[in-house]
């Protein structure tokens, strides 16, 4: 005869007190529509679009998606940088150094000169792309696409109608 066995589970109350700085907010002037934004958890990762009721009484969820460290790591430079568009070593240095201060910045750029010298920039960047397609991935749910400027960076647009249909 099998013999059961029941674990008593401990359950533990842990309630994460969030930081002011832990959670950033974009409007994205043009890219949402008005009364829209997207807040952004660092410590959970997650990224959420909130929309304000007709009456302004209260926020309602519309969207929400999880990214890894990885893809925070390239997803919070794009959005501090809209409507701009975000430089290659701008996200090579937050990939790498999850910071993006003036030194990593120029390290990032000496590195991807260097990098297209020898003939290998496709391989220094190849990690940052990796991560950038499951990110453009999970922003198609916001109608927001990631679009690469070529040999300058990358930038968020609005996700045009034929590739909102076929996702």
């Amino acid at each position: 005869m099998q013999r059961i066995s029941f674990r008593k589970v401990k359950t533990s109350v842990y309630h994460v007190q969030p930081a002011d700085d832990d959670i950033l907010h974009f409007s994205l002037d043009d890219l949402l529509p008005d009364g829209h934004t997207l807040a952004l958890n660092l410590s959970l990762g997650t990224l959420s679009l909130i929309a304000n009721s007709r009456d302004n009484s209260y926020p309602y969820l519309l969207a929400e998606q999880q990214f890894t460290t990885s893809e925070l790591c390239v997803l919070v430079p794009l959005l501090k940088h809209y409507p701009y568009y975000c430089p290659y070593e701008v996200l090579l240095a937050s990939f790498n150094n999850g910071n993006t201060n003036e030194a990593t910045v120029e390290r990032s750029r000496k590195r991807l000169y260097e990098a297209q010298l020898e003939g290998i920039w496709d391989q220094e960047m190849r990690p940052v792309r990796n991560v950038l397609y499951r990110t453009r991935l999970k922003m198609r749910s916001f109608n927001i696409e990631i679009s690469s400027i070529l040999e300058t960076g990358y930038v968020l647009m609005r996700l045009s109608e034929r590739k909102r249909l076929e996702a």
